[in-house]
């Protein structure tokens, strides 16, 4: 069954490439034949989620507000009752209406009814009632042209003393600074190559830009397997840090 699910996932990655004049009808495009199919191949690639949200549970008090911006299907509320638990209200947002769909079955399922999920561009979803105590990236920065922008946006909406938790792909810069993986130059160009005829890009300043931005608390550099490039392994991130108070 798995394999079945694959087939149909790479089948649609590979004719439904960049099709559309705007952001989101490419994501719509992108995600319409493969959103059955998502959760199944993604947790075997979108490694890091689950050290994300094991990091934020040590970190986060209970709070009124989690935004989860690029959330997709949802599949990160799984990951951990404790932390779904702990807000009043969490918004799922998402431009893919093929995505944003899934997520709303699966809270209407699970009676997650303080889970509210939202079609939107992340870029100008402000929640109703002041500001969060929580926003994540996951897997969803690399998907966003604008990344600069939106992690503007995230920081105007977040409470002072608020936390920011991303997971992504990355590639380091070609002289990161002591104390962090510097990528070789061949991983440098694989890398952002392959991903990106999917829509993917990699972005050298996304880490350096989170470090400077926010107070990191977490940071965790790492690669993980991709399906079926067998023994090539590609770098991810996992960071959380702290809007500053002052």
């Amino acid at each position: 069954m798995e394999l079945l699910h694959d087939i149909r996932t790479i089948y649609h990655l590979a004719i439904t490439r960049q099709r559309g004049s705007t952001h989101k009808e490419r994501l719509d495009n992108f995600y319409r034949g493969q959103a059955q199919d998502y959760d199944s191949f993604r947790r075997r690639l979108l490694h890091g989620r689950t050290e994300l949200v094991a990091a934020l549970e040590d970190l986060i008090e209970p709070g009124q507000t989690w935004i989860d911006m690029g959330a997709g299907t949802g599949s990160n509320l799984e990951l951990s009752t404790e932390l779904r638990r702990r807000f009043s209200s969490i918004y799922l947002v998402d431009l893919a209406s093929p995505l944003i769909e899934l997520a709303r079955k699966r809270a209407k399922i699970r009676g997650w009814d303080n889970v509210f999920c939202v079609e939107a561009d992340a870029a100008q979803f402000k929640p109703p009632r002041g500001l969060a105590q929580l926003i994540t990236f996951s897997y969803s920065l690399t998907m966003i042209p604008s990344w600069r922008k939106i992690l503007q946006h995230a920081a105007e909406i977040l409470a002072p003393g608020g936390l920011i938790g991303v997971t992504d792909f990355y590639v380091s810069r070609a002289e990161p600074g002591p104390g962090f993986v510097r990528h070789s130059w061949s991983e440098r160009r694989l890398w952002p190559a392959w991903f990106g005829l999917d829509g993917v890009h990699f972005d050298q300043e996304h880490l350096p830009f989170l470090l400077e931005n926010f107070e990191p608390v977490v940071l965790k550099e790492r690669r993980g397997k991709v399906p079926y490039l067998f023994g090539l392994k590609a770098p991810y991130f996992v960071f959380a840090g702290r809007k500053p108070i002052a």
